[in-house]
């Protein structure tokens, strides 16, 4: 798997999916209405290989976050930071790889106030989660939302952003 820097966050589209959609549409309409011609296979090729492109970004996009769940399985109080330098995805991905991971109920846990490490990080074999109350909040994390209860923390116990 060969990763580019921000590829999660960026690789996938919808717009490209209607982009694709557009020109499956102008090809088999030119191809069924009028004679066959080189300009209709033509607009199904950019739609094919438009489609091709973004179902091969969904399938990396799983690979990034198994790649993610491995690290946590081989050291479950490994920071952010950490992870970036084993698997050179960058922060960013990283952290938006753990809110999905987290949103889907796939890992448990959060992250040092203080060093920005995991703390009892779990990984979740089933995708049932309990919700937790909601509390009234007064500061937030800028990366994920999460309220910052103390006012000492340098990186959010939610995602490991550092603050």
């Amino acid at each position: 798997m060969k990763y580019k820097r921000d590829q999660y966050n960026n690789g996938f589209s919808v717009c490209a999916l209607i982009i694709a959609g557009m020109f499956f549409y102008f090809g088999f309409n030119d191809f069924w209405t009028y004679n066959v011609s080189w300009l209709s296979f033509l607009w199904i090729g950019i739609g094919a290989a438009i489609l091709s492109s973004q179902i091969a970004t969904i399938v990396n996009r799983s690979k990034l976050k198994n790649v993610v769940l491995n690290e946590f399985k081989s050291n479950p109080n490994i920071s952010v930071e950490e992870i970036s330098a084993n698997t050179g995805i960058s922060v960013r991905d990283i952290r938006a790889i753990i809110l999905d991971l987290k949103a889907a109920g796939r890992l448990r846990g959060g992250f040092s106030r203080i060093t920005g490490e995991g703390e009892s990080v779990k990984i979740v074999e089933s995708k049932i989660v309990k919700e937790q109350p909601i509390q009234e909040k007064v500061v937030y994390c800028h990366n994920c939302g999460t309220e910052i209860k103390r006012e000492n923390a340098e990186y959010c116990s939610y995602c490991g952003a550092k603050i």
